[in-house]
């Protein structure tokens, strides 16, 4: 009624996305959650979920009155976007069809459950209306933003080195789970909680061409019958786990900046999730968990000291803040926050990792590929 004609317009834009979600288990009901704060702010609607499951569509239509369906078609039909926050087996059916729909799409890391279908949803991106983002939430709370300026900056001079860290003491999820077994999931600490360290590595970095892996994976304590359970997600459970549970890598870069890699579900150590970043003119630790940031420079002001600064900020998590520039990408017509792309360069690493603790050698991914591409067009005589 008080609106001019164009604050009208304008709302009636912003009002238009809306959004569904596929897979409306632990990780879905945190995006509808998420979704809930920034609703009003950002003018975005949760019209509906889909998951095959009769129980967990009941239990999400109940907690967030929103219709349910079990034909993910039928949801593609009501929105203009989904993200898709399955088990990593299914991303590639559910991305590959919205993207053929149409739609946007947000999907939950990693790209896929192996490199093979992380190629094929990268594949049908390029050729899409819409534009396919992975889930790499940990770039965009506020401290990682900063971290990002001073980067941008040049405050740190030349990036040499980059320790990513991911090691939790007890944190194995539920065995016997989909995150437990390598059919569903793709891999274990790795593929779970690694890819978000390999990310936030390379993106310090600038996501530069890595041309060689090296990386050893174990099983020390997931399969161990006698493991101790006291932090976990979900329960302690006692079914299939063939996965690793730790990883340790080091990857090089093309322009010579390295990469060193530490993940694990378990381990008889204190749980470090810093990614420590080494400059030539200053350096950070940044706690990629709990969010905090630390600076670390040098000055010869005065008399010669160090500098150690704490980042406070004022904002929200990254979950929240990944959604807000989903949202606005979507309203925006693109381009994705987070490439395909980017997430196909980290699968690449995964996947050379998992080879090179089966060969005991390091992997090349600069040499030529004597082989076509994943996606092939048929032919007839």
């Amino acid at each position: 009624m008080g609106h001019t004609n164009e604050t009208t317009t304008e709302l009636i834009e912003r009002e238009a996305v809306r959004l569904g979600l596929v897979g409306l288990g632990n990780i879905g009901r945190h995006h509808a959650n998420q979704l809930r704060v920034i609703d009003e702010e950002e003018a975005v609607t949760l019209v509906g979920g889909m998951d095959i499951a009769a129980e967990a569509r009941e239990s999400f239509e109940a907690e967030f009155g929103v219709e349910t369906y079990s034909d993910h078609h039928e949801l593609f039909e009501a929105v203009d976007a989904v993200i898709v926050t399955t088990p990593n087996c299914f991303h590639e059916e559910y991305a590959v069809a919205a993207l053929d729909a149409g739609l946007d799409v947000l999907v939950e890391k990693p790209l896929a459950h192996d490199l093979a279908s992380a190629e094929r949803i990268a594949a049908a991106a390029r050729g899409a209306d819409g534009f396919c983002m992975v889930g790499f939430h940990n770039r965009f709370g506020s401290p990682a933003q900063v971290l990002r300026g001073c980067l941008d900056d040049g405050r740190f001079g030349d990036v040499y080195h980059v320790e990513a860290n991911y090691v939790r003491r007890r944190g194995v999820p539920g065995r016997g789970s989909w995150f437990t077994s390598h059919a569903v999931a793709g891999g274990g600490a790795l593929v779970d909680i690694g890819t978000h360290a390999i990310d936030f590595a390379l993106y310090v970095l600038g996501y530069p061409e890595v041309v060689e892996v090296s990386g050893v994976t174990r099983d020390a304590f997931g399969t161990d019958e006698d493991y101790t359970y006291i932090d976990q997600w979900g329960s302690s459970g006692d079914g299939t786990v063939d996965v690793e549970d730790s990883a340790t890598a080091l990857l090089r870069c093309a322009d010579g900046q390295t990469i060193s890699l530490e993940v694990a579900w378990a381990s008889n150590r204190p749980p470090n999730s810093d990614i420590v970043v080494r400059g030539t003119e200053a350096g950070a630790t940044y706690n990629h968990v709990d969010d905090e940031l630390e600076l670390f420079e040098t000055s010869d002001l005065g008399a010669a000291h160090f500098s150690d600064s704490q980042v406070t900020t004022r904002g929200e998590n990254g979950h929240r803040a990944e959604q807000r520039r989903f949202v606005d990408a979507v309203r925006n017509d693109g381009p994705a926050p987070v490439t395909v792309e980017e997430g196909l360069a980290v699968q690449r690493v995964i996947d050379a990792i998992y080879e090179s603790s089966e060969t005991g050698r390091a992997v090349r991914l600069d040499d030529p590929v004597d082989q076509p591409s994943a996606v092939q067009v048929e032919t007839t005589d």
